[in-house]
């Protein structure tokens, strides 16, 4: 049998919904590891070397657009590995899986909602 698939037909979205929360899964466990590494190396460069270039990378990632992007990652990243822990432990609740999907949206949009609006609003009024 040989397959005929070009390399753009190969590319092609073909997943779903699930597909798409697997691209998020890996996306927001990838931005934890890019605020982790920010982390150490400013606090490397701060405290060890003393150099400025430590405390910029700081008002990076202390920036409301990092922190509500931060924020967005982690919560994502705990409720879907919770599903994912939940599916691997009942197999037979695979068949419910888009309706599993449904229900982490429902529980993660508005608990980032929540925080989103706390984080803007401090932000608004400086504190």
């Amino acid at each position: 049998m040989k397959s005929r698939v070009n390399f753009i037909s190969g590319l092609r979205y073909r997943g779903g919904t699930p597909m798409w929360v697997w691209m998020l899964h890996r996306i927001s466990g990838v931005g934890m590891i890019v605020f982790i590494s920010t982390h150490v190396i400013a606090g490397f460069l701060t405290h060890v070397i003393g150099n400025d270039a430590g405390i910029t990378i700081n008002t990076v990632y202390e920036s409301i657009y990092f922190q509500v992007f931060i924020y967005f990652c982690v919560v994502f990243h705990t409720l879907n590995g919770a599903r994912i822990l939940v599916l691997d432990s009942f197999p037979k609740m695979l068949e419910y899986q888009r309706e599993v999907i449904w229900l982490q949206w429902l529980i993660f949009i508005p608990a980032y909602g929540l925080m989103v609006f706390i984080m803007l609003t401090r932000a608004i009024n400086g504190k």
